[in-house]
């Protein structure tokens, strides 16, 4: 069942094409998920404190501007700008505090204390910051340098009525609820939860927390991948590990497809492998197996149980997190109607060499420190090993050499992609 937990890492299978199906890049992968899968979950209207992480499915439209008129973006004093230099004597007339408004007009030579926030009266169109004014008696004096407009800010600036803010299919992060708050919306139509089942398989595999004889193992997969699925907002079912019979896997298959909006699990996904997984799939549906041209997490399955989608990740710990971050995440955040499935990545420099062969996308694990220039530089774990979960740990997330490239140096620009960003 889990033969390529102990394949994976051996240097001659670096040449994905020597045998089996052409290896399918990345991109081709994450591109056919795109193109292959939709929103499989129906609506719900929830409350906007419920919305965080959940994928919108409704245009939201600013029924008012914001701000609704011009106000002030800070403490001072409001009043008409006059250029010249030096200072401006001005009369105070009046104090404008957020939420309230000046009656009347403020005139030349007139100025009105106002806060952060409160509309500006007619007649102003200039704020000066307080602490580059001082006041005299019943006036004021203001920097006559300052160009007029400074530190208003216009109404419908942020947002203007009628335009549509947040669209279906974005997710709602909390700047996005903060954004919904701000033009009155108390709740909002969003996808419901997507239901994944997970199991594993492999009577290799024990409990956390239960007795293991020594040529038995803990499962983490089921774990790491469970926290994954969780950091994503997704609902899972746990089915635990399954017993190593044909029928039972077909039976647990069977029932996860009446109740799930997708089926995951790890192992028993090798090209040419014969395993209960693979066989009880194409017995309920169908199954692609993909040799991915990356490392770590070349073998990976994609099919239906039914019309249930179905992901068969890697057996190694370290090749099922990378795989399913790369190939899961999208397809998960297109299942639950999420409009950009797009990996997160930024450049960093390297503070390491390393050599590879042209041909394969190798993804290292790395933490970030921060370079004498103040950069963020990457550093890369010792190991290279699929095996090693300690790397996962260690790391704050993965440096992606491209399949061409075949050395990396200190000093050289790398992508980077953060689990920060990954795992939600």
């Amino acid at each position: 069942m889990s033969a390529d937990t102990l394949i994976e890492d051996i240097e001659t299978m670096d040449d994905c094409s020597a045998h089996g199906p052409t290896p399918l890049s990345l991109d081709e992968a994450v591109a056919r998920v795109a193109q292959g899968y939709g929103a499989v979950t129906g609506t719900e209207e929830v409350p906007l404190r419920q919305a965080l992480g959940r994928v919108l499915a409704e245009e939201v439209v600013a029924p008012v501007n914001v701000p609704p008129a011009d106000v002030s973006a800070m403490d001072g004093w409001a009043y008409a700008a006059d250029a010249g230099e030096g200072f401006r004597r001005l009369a105070i007339v009046g104090r404008v505090p957020a939420g309230s408004k000046f009656e009347g007009t403020v005139g030349p030579g007139q100025a009105v204390r106002i806060f952060t926030g409160a509309p500006v009266p007619a007649g102003v169109d200039t704020v000066a910051m307080q602490e580059d004014c001082r006041t005299d008696g019943d006036a004021v004096l203001v920097p006559a340098s300052l160009k007029r407009g400074s530190n208003v800010r216009s109404a419908g600036e942020d947002m203007t009525a009628g335009a549509v803010v947040l669209h279906s299919g974005q997710r709602m992060r909390a700047q996005e609820v903060g954004l919904a708050a701000a033009v009155g919306r108390s709740s909002l139509t969003v996808r419901k939860r997507l239901t994944v089942v997970l199991f594993s398989t492999g009577d290799e595999l024990r409990e956390p927390g239960t007795p293991k004889p020594d040529h038995a193992i803990y499962d983490a997969n089921r774990y790491t991948l469970a926290a994954q699925l969780d950091a994503l907002g997704v609902e899972v079912r746990d089915l635990g590990i399954l017993p190593d019979r044909p029928e039972a896997t077909r039976a647990a298959l069977a029932d996860a497809a009446g109740t799930a909006d997708l089926i995951v699990t790890s192992g028993g996904v090798s090209v040419g492998e014969e395993d209960h997984v693979k066989a009880a799939v194409n017995a309920l549906g169908s199954i692609d197996l993909w040799t991915l041209a990356i490392k770590p997490g070349k073998p990976l399955a994609l099919g239906r149980v039914g019309d249930t989608p179905f992901l068969g990740l890697p057996g190694n710990p370290v090749s099922a997190m990378v795989t399913f971050l790369l190939v899961g995440r999208p397809l998960v955040l297109r299942l639950s109607g999420a409009s950009s499935i797009a990996t997160p990545r930024s450049l960093v420099v390297a503070d390491f060499s390393f050599t590879k062969k042209p041909g394969r996308r190798e993804f290292l694990r790395a933490r970030l420190e921060r370079g004498k220039d103040g950069r963020p530089m990457a550093v890369k774990f010792p190991s290279n090993s699929s095996g090693v979960l300690t790397s996962m740990v260690e790391a704050d997330g993965l440096v992606d050499m491209p399949a061409e490239a075949t050395a990396v140096r200190p000093g050289d620009l790398v992508d980077f992609l953060p689990f920060t960003g990954l795992f939600a």
